[in-house]
């Protein structure tokens, strides 16, 4: 498993390379299957962040990237975004892509740009997983609490296993437990969990037979740019429908936490 260090610098290699749908999503399948992708976070993300964000909150979303979820939490209306990533290389396009908000180049684990209690939201989305360090996860948790205030909205993205946790070299997939422990433990209550994609990603929490097979059908369907095009939009659809009808995903979901009132 690769230390810390050496994930910033993968990180900081491939969105230098790569800054795109591609470089922050699931690389192997190609920039056009992944920008279909995005389009079905998107609508999940301002589905289900409407309903439960603070009116004209101050927002931190860490983890940036190139910035996608900044742009949605503008279009919720959020007062002010403030994002973080950490390597050099998105903190700088940032500053240029969105001049009108602030980007650090802040660690998950140690946002220590930030004073306690600083805002009403902090959204991590598709970056938890790629913590292998318990203790830096648990600290991200525990960071999260420390700036967000009282009754905040914490939004993040992961694969929440019912399956053995699987660990790999760039990302750990936990199970539901072990991430809804955790958040426990740093105060946060879940008040909602959704599917984010369901046929769109890899099935990290579906059995293995199915998990290779389906792996197989989307490496070879977007083998090529058209192809992954023409794949992406025709599982758009019914990605669409999936992520309304089911109550759990083989994949990532979306899951909403509130900070609990201190004593």
């Amino acid at each position: 498993m690769a230390t810390h260090s050496e994930l910033r610098d993968f990180w900081e290699r491939r969105l230098e390379g790569d800054w795109t749908e591609s470089g922050v999503g699931y690389r192997a399948l190609g920039r056009p299957f992944n920008t279909w992708m995005y389009r079905v976070r998107e609508e999940v993300f301002l589905r289900e962040v409407a309903g439960l964000r603070p009116r004209g909150a101050d927002v931190l979303d860490v983890g940036s990237g190139t910035g996608f979820y900044v742009r949605l939490w503008d279009r919720l209306g959020a007062s002010a975004v403030t994002g973080s990533d950490m390597t050099e290389a998105a903190v700088e396009r940032l500053r240029e892509r969105f001049p009108e908000h602030r980007f650090v180049r802040q660690d998950a684990s140690e946002l220590d740009a930030f004073e306690d209690g600083s805002f009403d939201a902090v959204s991590c989305m598709d970056m938890l997983f790629h913590i292998t360090d318990d203790e830096r996860y648990t600290a991200a948790f525990r960071e999260f609490a420390r700036v967000l205030r009282p009754g905040g909205l914490l939004v993040v993205s992961e694969n929440c296993l019912r399956r053995p946790e699987q660990r790999g070299e760039h990302q750990v997939n936990r199970t539901l437990a072990w991430i809804a422990g955790t958040a426990d433990k740093a105060g946060f209550d879940i008040v909602r969990r959704v599917p984010m994609l369901v046929l769109m990603n890899a099935q990290v929490d579906a059995a293995l037979p199915w998990r290779k097979a389906w792996g197989g059908v989307l490496r070879a369907a977007t083998v090529t740019a058209p192809t992954g095009w023409l794949a992406g939009a025709a599982l758009y659809p019914l990605e669409r429908r999936l992520v309304r009808g089911r109550k759990e995903s083989p994949t990532t979901e979306l899951v909403a936490l509130r900070l609990r009132e201190r004593a």
